[in-house]
């Protein structure tokens, strides 16, 4: 199994050009993902650079019309006449989907910098080596006092997941509402922390729970401890950042990391400002 977290700037390149068929053909082209995280997916939009209101959802479900989509949107708000301005995480899948979460992360109060709302996209896939959950978020870049919130709510969503695992809750005669879905301990989290391997953010996510089987493993230091994290911003020439460093990561509960047996990132595209993380799993 393969699957691919990428911040595509809403499919801008670092030609300043948008085209969702060139992030598309990277990813065929990086070896035919089975399920596709994409950070920074616009709907509706027409103030971004190189938008015009397209639905970038629609365009991505276009391109895979073999897999499901997930859409996670954090910012949300009705646009002209009243369509959809959305803007967020996609999650696409090869693999059947069997169930689905759309979760807001929080957002408190920071007057002294600008951000928007923030959201992870959750799925749970019946993969070749067992059920597997898929979390794709992005977490804010201006505020250190949001995303350490957000970064606190991830934590606490692997310790709920686990308790679930081990006690499901109980079901009611007759009401498939209340059928609790599958949520195994096996998780992947990927996307755009919008932190350093050196930050304070990172160390929290990565810091032992004392739940085990809870905390979230680093899987570029899982599998190459003795290597600095591969840059995923700044490589190309890029409006910003003034210098190459790495803040998209591919985490996974101790559960998966028997499974996982590699990752790496695509340096050589500038199809967006970040680069793609691949990650591989055995069956």
């Amino acid at each position: 199994m393969k699957l691919v977290s990428w911040n595509i700037q809403w499919a801008r390149g670092c030609d300043r050009q948008v085209s969702v068929r060139r992030i598309a053909d990277t990813i065929r082209a990086g070896g035919d993902a089975d399920v596709i995280c994409l950070q920074e997916v616009a709907v509706g939009h027409d103030a971004l650079p190189g938008l015009s209101g397209e639905d970038q959802v629609a365009q991505f479900m276009a391109e895979f019309a073999g897999h499901a989509a997930v859409f996670a949107p954090g910012s949300d708000q009705p646009g002209e006449g009243g369509r959809p301005r959305q803007f967020g995480n996609l999650l696409l899948s090869r693999l059947p989907v069997r169930a689905v979460w759309r979760r807001l992360l929080p957002w408190p109060a920071d007057p002294s910098v600008p951000s928007m709302q923030r959201a992870v996209a959750e799925a749970t896939l019946e993969a070749p080596g067992g059920p597997l959950r898929v979390l794709c978020t992005h977490l804010e870049y201006y505020s250190p006092l949001q995303r350490t919130a957000q970064v606190e709510a991830l934590r606490a969503l692997s310790a709920e997941a686990l308790a679930h695992a081990g006690a499901p809750p109980a079901e009611k005669d007759g009401n498939t509402a209340f059928l609790p879905p599958l949520r195994p301990a096996a998780a992947l989290l990927c996307g755009d922390f919008n932190c350093e391997p050196d930050s304070a953010e990172y160390r929290l996510l990565v810091e032992r729970s004392g739940q085990p089987g809870a905390d979230w493993v680093d899987l570029w230091r899982h599998l190459h401890p003795a290597r600095p994290h591969a840059h995923t911003v700044g490589l190309h020439g890029a409006d910003w950042p003034d210098r190459p460093y790495c803040c998209d990561f591919a985490f996974a509960t101790p559960a998966l990391l028997p499974r996982v047996s590699d990752l790496h990132v695509d340096t050589a595209t500038d199809a967006s400002d970040h680069q793609p993380v691949w990650v591989e799993l055995r069956g």
